[in-house]
Parts: C-alpha cells; structure tokens; sequence
C-alpha cells in the first residue's frame, strides 16, 4: 500500500512536469521614426506591462519593415502603432485585404496632412498658398544652399506620404523653385528652430497630430481641394515607375490614423490583441503626446506611465473593464 501511494504521488509529479506552462502575454511593438508613432507605441507597451502584466519589446522599423513582419506572424513584430490611411494604403491592400494576415483597427483618430511655414516668415512675405513657394522672391528666400532653389522638408525616407509629397512638388509646377528633401524628422525640427531663431525662410511637410503645433508658431499653406480625379498615387512597393505613373495636384483627403496587428498575435497573446482591439486615442492625445517627447525631451515610457496614472477609466475601457 505504501508504495502504490509512493509510486502515485510520484506519477502525479511527473504529470505535472510535463505540463506546458502557461503562455506568457508578450508583444513586440514597431516603432517609426516619427515621434506619434514613437509616442502611441510606448502607450501600447505601458498598458500591456502595467496592466496586462505582459512583457513588451519596442523594434525600430519603417513601414515595409513592420508590415512584413507582421504578415509573417512569427512574433518578430507584432503591432504597427500609427497607420496612415490612405497614404500606407498600399501595405494594408496587400496584408490586411488581400493576404488576410493583419488586422486594422476599425477606431481611427483623424490626420491632416499639408506643407507649413512659421507664421512669421508667412507674414513677411504674403506666403498663405502652397503656390507662394513657387515666386522666385520666396524661394531665394528658402535658398541656405546656394544652389538656385529653395529646400523643402518633404517627409523622412522610408514615409509614403514623402513619395506623394515628391509628386505634389513637381504637379503643383515647383520643381524650379523648390528642392524636396528627406531627412529625417530631427532634422526638420531643429532647421525649423534655426531659421526661426535666424529669421530665414523655411518650409517643411507638417501634419495634425503633431508636436510641431505645440512647439512652434507656425501656418498650414492652403492648398487645391482635394480631388480624387487629381490624386492618383502609385507608391514604389506598387510599381518601380511610381514617381511617372502618380499624379497629385490637390491637397490630401483627411487621414484615418489607426493601429494594425498580426493575425497570429490572437494566438500567442489573446489579452494583449483584445486590448488592440478596443483601444482608441483622439488626435489632441497624440500631440500632446509628441510635444511632451520632442519638445520637453521625456522619455516616451514616462510619458505613457503618467497618462495611465491619469486616465484610468479610458484604459479600463480599452481592457474591457
């Protein structure tokens, strides 16, 4: 009788020991390199550890880079933080309508897109239209080179909306006047600082969430209505002929901004897709946001740590409390 109970407890024991261990929640987030995205990744990171009780990863990627690892679904990234729509259209056409491997969030928060100039530099020189760009007078005012044409911020390399704004450059009849640059966003940030400081002329691609309002005194150009007869936008993961094949001669519709993520992550960490799902934040939230990271310099966990202490309702709400 003794050993039977021994040989039972012992069998017992082993059978648990040969048990899988619960799955551990865990995502690995992409982080652009724009700070909204940088912003909205480490408030989707903050949730999952203080709340979740997941483990979180942050992988610097651009779009092409997230998108397919995603599609990929073997964990290497699991969550775009901050997909503009219709400009990443041509990612999501192949992942998420298509291949059916990603899933996009159905609680957009609302982008505007445009080209901006300090409101000073606008005032002193009559700049209230993106074609003000193209009179010689301003354009040698934008000239810190030398070289004939004035320097536009178009977007960082890697930002489909830089390839459309490459295409608004030469379709609104500036490319004489004006030299389209990609840098990335610091870049941008601190030539708008420099020529404020030095009263120069700059003009640069802004867009609504954005750090740059909270930051700088600065003025949308306007632009032709929108018109989709006039923007039709073929990007390089469509065709290597992009740049011929695009026409873009009116301003951007408004932008649904929303986060995507990998089918697969349902299976390997349900809580955290769950939350995905549910969670939604308003543009005033993202340049908030972004203006605490770029302009006060905070670490973006800090940021997100503060607003969770702050907005506990909004995040019970996302967790289905």
């Amino acid at each position: 009788m003794t050993l039977n109970m021994k040989s039972l407890t012992l069998s017992a024991s082993l059978g648990l020991l040969a048990l899988p261990a619960a799955a551990a929640e865990e995502v690995k987030i992409g982080v652009p390199s724009w700070t909204g995205a940088q912003a909205i990744a480490h408030l989707l990171g903050a949730v999952v550890e203080t709340r979740i009780g997941g483990s979180v990863e942050y992988v610097p990627g651009n779009n092409a880079t997230i998108f397919q690892a995603m599609d990929q679904g073997k964990g290497d990234i699991d969550v775009h933080p901050d997909v503009w729509l219709p400009n990443q259209q041509s990612f999501t056409q192949k992942y998420v309508d298509e291949a059916g491997t990603v899933t996009l969030s159905s609680n957009p928060y609302e982008g505007n897109q445009g080209f901006c100039v300090s409101k000073n530099f606008g005032e002193a020189n009559n700049i209230t239209d993106i074609a003000d760009l193209g009179r010689p007078d301003v354009a040698a005012l934008m000239d810190s080179d030398g070289n004939g044409r004035g320097e536009m911020w178009i977007g960082a390399p890697g930002w489909a909306s830089a390839n459309v704004n490459e295409v608004k450059v030469r379709d609104y009849g500036l490319l004489d006047f004006i030299e389209p640059v990609r840098a990335e966003e610091s870049v941008k940030t601190a030539r708008i600082k420099d020529s404020i400081a030095k009263d120069e002329g700059y003009a640069f691609y802004c867009y609504k969430p954005h750090a740059v309002w909270y930051m700088f005194d600065v003025e949308m150009l306007s632009e032709p209505t929108f018109d989709p007869e006039k923007y039709v936008m073929v990007q390089p993961s469509d065709d290597p002929d992009w740049y011929e094949k695009s026409t873009v001669a009116s301003k951007d519709a408004l932008k649904d901004v929303q986060i995507a993520w990998s089918n697969s992550l349902a299976d390997r960490s349900p809580a955290i897709a769950e939350f995905f799902a549910n969670f939604q934040v308003t543009a005033d939230d993202v340049s908030a946001f972004a203006f605490e990271i770029s302009a006060n310099g905070r670490d973006p966990s800090e940021v997100a740590l503060e607003w969770i202490d702050a907005n506990p309702d909004r995040v019970d709400a996302w967790l289905g409390l």
